[in-house]
């Protein structure tokens, strides 16, 4: 009785401290509600449509994604508190393109985002977070949450738990649907995401380089959500003061590739009302919306890239989604 009393109490004092923890870390996470309005129904959009030689109508329920890519200043906290949980990391992370591994965030550019982080790294990072938040993580294996992004088969083989209120990754036909919508409809695949006029219609007139960090304009990756903000040699601009997209995301085209979901494979037709999350078993997984090293013709919002889920690069990146 003794020891099932102290359980109880310990269970308490970590729910108490990990709420608190949650409202004092997580005040820079701002998730935007995308989709139908009323959770019951779907709404409808050509997944590919102006940028890939086949494409699928896909049904999108609604969900939740943040306006920025993961700070550099947020992964480092969740990393650092979830360590002593018994989570383990691959890589440690950098602050931007030019950051040192595993350093303290820094005044002038914590606000850039993570990178040199693999996709495994991200889906446990997520679940870090959902933990720490007191939600429900997203990724199991046999009912097991994972904790461990060493353990690469146990991650390959994972599952996502569409319906909890954990946070997780946005899946392909998610990310895209964030990236082309307007206010109006859908803007075109084959352009920069939010490269659109008052109406909400694409505008291939307005000029790329106030839509994103790309090879065009940067040399390195910027903080977030700063594509069109006035330049400034003495600090950076602040984080979320560029031009968003139709749904008022930033940087879905440049600054990092995002790591999404779904394994790498043609687009395949799906049930009507149904949710379509990729093939269950590939080699490489699906990464959006361009970077800071590549050319603006590779940040289009319709444009696809994969890659092994163990690479690393000082331009990948990702972005926070959950269902409610």
């Amino acid at each position: 009785m003794k020891s099932f009393i102290k359980s109880l109490i310990a269970s308490i004092i970590f729910a108490s401290s990990t709420l608190a923890f949650a409202q004092e870390t997580f005040s820079d996470l701002d998730m935007v509600k995308a989709g139908p309005l009323i959770d019951y129904v779907y709404d409808v959009y050509v997944i590919g449509d102006g940028s890939q030689s086949f494409t699928e109508k896909r049904w999108i329920k609604p969900f939740y994604i943040n306006r920025t890519e993961t700070t550099y200043d947020l992964w480092y906290s969740i990393r650092s508190a979830s360590l002593s949980m018994g989570y383990k990391y691959i890589n440690p992370g950098q602050e931007g393109s030019k950051g040192k591994r595993g350093a303290e965030p820094t005044d002038f550019n914590k606000y850039q985002p993570v990178t040199m982080i693999s996709w495994y790294d991200a889906i446990i990072w997520c679940n870090a977070l959902s933990e720490l938040s007191g939600f429900t993580p997203c990724y199991t294996y046999n009912g097991q949450v994972l904790r461990d992004a060493t353990d690469t088969a146990k991650c390959d083989l994972c599952e996502c738990n569409w319906d909890c209120d954990g946070y997780r990754l946005p899946s392909e036909e998610e990310w895209e649907y964030a990236a082309r919508k307007t206010k109006s409809g859908f803007q075109s695949g084959d352009c920069m995401s939010g490269q659109i006029n008052e109406k909400g219609k694409t505008d291939y007139s307005i000029p790329e380089d106030e839509l994103g960090w790309t090879a065009n304009n940067a040399t390195a990756t910027h903080v977030a959500g700063t594509s069109g903000s006035p330049f400034k040699e003495d600090a950076p601009p602040e984080a979320g003061s560029g031009n968003p997209n139709g749904l008022g995301l930033f940087d879905m085209s440049g600054n990092v590739l995002e790591f999404v979901w779904d394994w790498m494979a043609n687009y395949k037709s799906s049930e009507p009302g149904q949710r379509y999350n990729g093939p269950e078993t590939g080699s490489q997984r699906v990464s959006r919306g361009g970077s800071w090293s590549a050319y603006t013709p590779f940040c289009y919002a319709g444009d696809r890239y994969s890659f092994d889920p163990n690479e690393v690069y000082n331009y990948f990146g990702f972005r926070l989604a959950k269902t409610k």
